[in-house]
């Protein structure tokens, strides 16, 4: 929270620092908002500071984000969000320009969205014997937003990386395609949170080129992408498949059931790519994992899966 702190004005900061232990550490956005109190998230549920945003507020912050300079923030304009130092990622709201159709740039920037990244360390490893048997099991996780699908692919990724002595699986190469710079929290192409030693980040790349480019040029065991969805993620999941490398994706949705009624999604499923599926839920709060299925979509040993990560 430190890089994320030093970024708001004093007297918000201040008061964020002073919020119960409770809130404090289930933040997970801090929303900014020009003539409206601030607003922070915590499991869900929305909490208000006794302080309003200011229009000077704001100047102050977008000087902090560009470093003093509007021409370092022009990329991350087009694309409505930056990444700051923690791989905290600040979406960005305001007058769209367009140009030729497509978003330019976004202007007179009135609202902000902090969405705190956090890292939990060894929360996959109590699945490894699902997700692992003699190789790694092409794996889709399910969920609905804000239920910890990111936390949870970041930290299979980092095992898949580091490997796991007692369950005696050998670390493996990582591919990680991060669209978004959700996954790893790139600054400058540099992951900001913790994957081991064997991970190659393609930062702020489309999906299905990423991973097309990483099959060719980085021979990764494993590749790890982030919420699918698409025709072109579709055609690049099969290029992987018969590279012989396998999966491990997200997408949103409630339940297993839920996503294979999407054409392209129920495409996908029926080709019977995917050997696990993991259905997330906030029933316990953000990474409450309700099930794990195979790849007909039958719950793999149910009750005991149901676990607040």
């Amino acid at each position: 929270m430190r890089a994320v702190l030093q970024m708001m004005p004093r007297r918000i900061s201040d008061l964020i620092t002073q919020l119960p232990s409770q809130i404090w550490d289930e933040i997970e956005e801090i929303r900014l908002r020009i003539g409206r109190q601030v607003e922070i998230a915590a499991k869900g549920k929305p909490h208000f500071l006794s302080y309003i945003f200011t229009k000077e507020d704001a100047e102050q912050f977008i000087a902090k984000l560009a470093n003093h300079s509007f021409y370092t923030l022009d990329e991350e304009l087009k694309k409505g969000y930056v990444t700051i130092d923690g791989g905290h990622r600040i979406g960005l709201a305001g007058k769209v320009i367009l140009e030729n159709s497509h978003v330019k740039a976004i202007r007179h920037l009135a609202s902000f969205n902090i969405r705190i990244a956090r890292e939990k360390i060894g929360i996959a490893e109590k699945y490894l014997p699902f997700l692992y048997q003699e190789n790694w099991k092409n794996t889709m996780i399910i969920g609905a937003p804000q239920t910890g699908k990111t936390t949870l692919l970041r930290d299979i990724a980092r095992m898949i990386s580091t490997g796991s002595s007692h369950l005696k699986i050998a670390s493996a190469k990582v591919g990680i395609v991060d669209e978004r710079s959700e996954i790893a929290g790139c600054v400058h192409g540099i992951p900001q949170l913790q994957f081991g030693q064997r991970v190659d980040v393609l930062d702020a790349c489309p999906k299905a080129e990423g991973m097309m480019m990483l099959i060719r040029a980085m021979s990764p065991n494993v590749l790890v992408v982030d919420e699918i969805g698409r025709e072109e993620d579709r055609l690049a999941i099969m290029e992987a498949v018969n590279a012989g490398i396998a999966l491990m994706m997200t997408t949103h949705g409630n339940s297993f059931e839920e996503v294979r009624k999407r054409p392209l999604l129920q495409e996908i499923i029926d080709s019977q790519v995917f050997e696990r599926f993991i259905e997330l839920s906030r029933i316990n709060g953000p990474g409450t994992i309700a099930a794990i299925k195979d790849t007909n979509g039958q719950p793999i040993k149910n009750k005991e899966l149901v676990h607040h990560v």
